[in-house]
């Protein structure tokens, strides 16, 4: 027996339909097939419902929304009979145009849905668009039909992820990357055994929403640039059709959740990195795409005047703390966690979600606190970018509710000054290595992510190989890009065969990856760091679909050795939990020791408050706090003077034996209760009770 609301009391030709549901927003189809379609206007005078064929220029069918289909402020209908499969829609709407006042209407313009699922209009990745095509990126109809075999996020504690960050397409499109399906989410399946070995647990992928990649396309020396990574969104609810190998079949969806199963039925989260903080539609002379077509005033934040406050640096910026836009994004990540089973997001310029109507930082932001506390995203990692573009810095003061990690960049400045020589840093890096607790108190192990490189600025080769920036190929004067890079080059510029400097190089590497991977607090890696991957001293790589962005795969064979020791070093954090602790208690603990302390060439004689190159840090892991079979005890030690110096190791319980772990410049240890450090070197000993 159908439902009263399931018979049709309109018809315009073929196409049966009558007044719809209000929720949920976008393009529903039900379980006979009809299609209800239900969008947000609140100054629209009108709306129409515009059909197309796959891929054709003019609509088969516009059906305007009759009076009564309007409730409150949205536009609701369902349809009958629509061929979900060959169709593609978008919306006329109907309003006044008056740009000083924000009033954008165009009812000659077709617009995308923001709650689309998916989008065509770049479904082959590089495909340049067709010109004499108005409306570009269209909605498609998705059946939510995918088949997960009892699969569900996989909610690991946040203080036990390593995170690594990495570009879907890079990842694998480089022709030596061994992979079949290279660029896409298919390929990516493909290269899960890879991670599995090197251990992390947790990938964070640059955005996979919807995006133009020929926005602001160029040609710069014989060379295509495209709007590469992503950071600018067309359609919040969709994965980038260009990235999977079966989009042109209409597959992106199920071939992405395809992804996240297989990553998930081997142990590793999948978290997304999000941009709410503009869109594609940039500022007064950007392209009408989706909101500014449907509701400018309430999705921008705008000046008095009309035009779009600029906070993102991308010509736009959304109006977060509106109420619909908070339930929009509300809305949009409830979906990415319940229909794609994502375990966590990462929030590009997320201060900028912390911004009122005109632009002013707010106490209690209303999205932040909403999101904190929504009931479907209680066990979803988040994370935030805790600063934007307009000057908002907020690291360890961006409001958490208890459940907000940041990225913590004072960590990664710190870190990259110190490893370099800044021996004025040294005292605030000791913070950095216990968690940050000046910035998050004891909250560390699951506040602070830790990290040296991420994708904006240099690899973490690039960083001991080039002194500055070399973003020529972007075509912007070398303009662009950070200036506050803290690197060292280590003697030369950029590519050298010189044996010593490369060794140096590694070393340096291996130093930063060493104190990464054993302080508290979330630690992230950049993808090929572990195999010293190259940009060429670019920094700014945002353009680039080439050799400069692409992983080299060549690099791990070259440089198997550094690999094998990030394993090595991924495998020990995994191993011993008191380096992810929260550990409050500054006293000794049962092993008779401190669970961590902090040492100079002898052991206890250190001024952690002074400058310094040379100092050590031991854990002291106790086995019954942890769970553990038994006590071990860790010293990690770090030279990052330019001259060897030797330490004397802390007297340990009898039946306790040091053993080395890694060195960063392979001296060796000999047993003798010294261990002498090489210039710009780090190690890590271990000692556990003797049989």
């Amino acid at each position: 027996m159908k439902l009263v609301d399931t018979y049709p009391t309109n018809q315009k030709g073929k196409l049966k339909y009558r007044v719809g549901r209000v929720f949920p927003f976008g393009a529903t189809v039900d379980a006979d097939y009809i299609v209800n379609f239900s969008i947000y206007s609140k100054e629209a005078t009108g709306c129409t419902l515009v059909l197309y064929h796959h891929g054709q220029s003019k609509p088969w069918m516009e059906i305007p929304f009759p009076e009564e289909f309007r409730i409150g402020n949205v536009y609701t209908m369902m349809v009958f009979g629509i061929d979900i499969e060959t169709t593609e829609y978008g919306y006329r709407f109907d309003g006044p145009y008056d740009p000083g006042r924000g009033l954008m209407y165009d009812r000659n313009r077709v617009v995308l849905d923001p709650y689309a699922k998916s989008i065509t209009g770049r479904t082959v990745w590089g495909v340049p668009p067709k010109e004499n095509i108005q409306f570009q990126h269209r909605g498609q109809i998705v059946c939510e039909d995918y088949i997960w075999d009892g699969d569900k996020p996989l909610e690991i504690e946040a203080e036990k992820l390593v995170i690594y960050e990495m570009h879907v397409r890079s990842f694998t499109a480089c022709e030596n990357s061994g992979v079949r399906k290279k660029g896409t989410f298919a390929g990516l399946i493909e290269k899960i055994p890879y991670l599995k070995e090197l251990g992390v647990n947790c990938v964070e992928l640059m955005p996979i929403f919807e995006f133009d990649e020929f926005e602001n396309s160029r040609v710069v020396d014989g060379k295509k640039l495209l709007n590469y990574w992503g950071y600018s969104t067309v359609g919040f609810f969709a994965p980038k059709s260009g990235y999977a190998a079966s989009a042109r079949f209409g597959m992106e969806v199920d071939e992405l959740k395809n992804l996240i199963r297989h990553f998930h039925q081997n142990g590793i989260e999948v978290v997304l990195d999000v941009v709410f903080n503009h869109t594609a539609e940039g500022n007064e002379n950007g392209p009408y795409i989706s909101y500014r077509g449907i509701d400018n005033r309430t999705y921008y934040l705008l000046t008095p005047d009309g035009h779009y406050y600029n906070f993102s640096g991308c010509g736009n910026t959304m109006n977060c703390n509106n109420p619909i836009v908070r339930n929009m994004v509300l809305d949009c990540l409830r979906y990415w966690v319940s229909a794609f089973h994502v375990d966590g997001f990462r929030f590009d310029l997320a201060s900028i979600m912390s911004r009122d109507k005109d632009g002013s930082p707010m106490i209690n932001p209303p999205l932040l606190d909403s999101i904190a506390n929504d009931a479907v995203l209680g066990k979803t990692l988040l994370i935030a970018e805790a600063w934007d573009a307009g000057g908002l810095y907020q690291v360890g003061r961006f409001k958490s509710w208890g459940r907000w990690s940041e990225w913590n960049g004072k960590y990664r400045d710190c870190l990259r000054k110190f490893i370099k020589g800044g021996a004025e840093n040294a005292p605030e890096l000791f913070c950095r290595i216990r968690g940050s607790q000046d910035l998050y108190g004891f909250n560390s192990s699951d506040s602070s992510v830790n990290f040296v490189t991420c994708h904006d600025g240099f690899t973490l080769y690039d960083l001991v190989s080039y002194n500055d920036k070399h973003n020529e190929a972007n075509g912007e004067g070398n303009m662009d890009g950070c200036d506050d890079n803290y690197s060292w080059n280590c003697g030369v510029e950029g590519h050298t065969d010189d044996p010593e400097i490369l060794a140096l190089r590694k070393r340096q590497m291996k130093n930063m990856l060493t104190i990464l991977l054993t302080s508290r607090g979330i630690p992230m890696l950049l993808s090929g760091d572990e195999f010293g991957n190259t940009q060429f001293g670019n920094n700014n790589a945002y353009c680039h679909d080439d050799e400069i962005s692409w992983l080299d795969w060549s690099f791990l064979e070259k440089n198997r050795d550094m690999f094998e020791y990030v394993k090595t070093l991924i495998f020990f954090r995994k191993k011993h939990p008191v380096m992810r602790s929260n550990a409050k208690d500054s006293g000794q603990n049962s092993t008779g020791y401190p669970e961590m302390s902090l040492h100079g060439t002898i052991p206890w004689q250190f001024d952690e408050n002074s400058p310094g190159l040379s100092f050590a840090y031991l854990y002291a892991e106790e086995g019954a706090k942890y769970g553990l079979k038994n006590d071990t005890f860790i010293y990690v030690i770090v030279n990052a003077h330019w001259e060897g110096h030797d330490f004397e190791l802390p007297v340990i319980p009898e039946g306790y034996k040091w053993k080395l772990v890694v060195d960063s410049s392979n001296s060796g240890y000999n047993s003798d209760g010294h261990k002498f450090m090489n210039p710009r070197s780090t190690a890590i000993l271990a000692a556990n009770k003797t049989k």
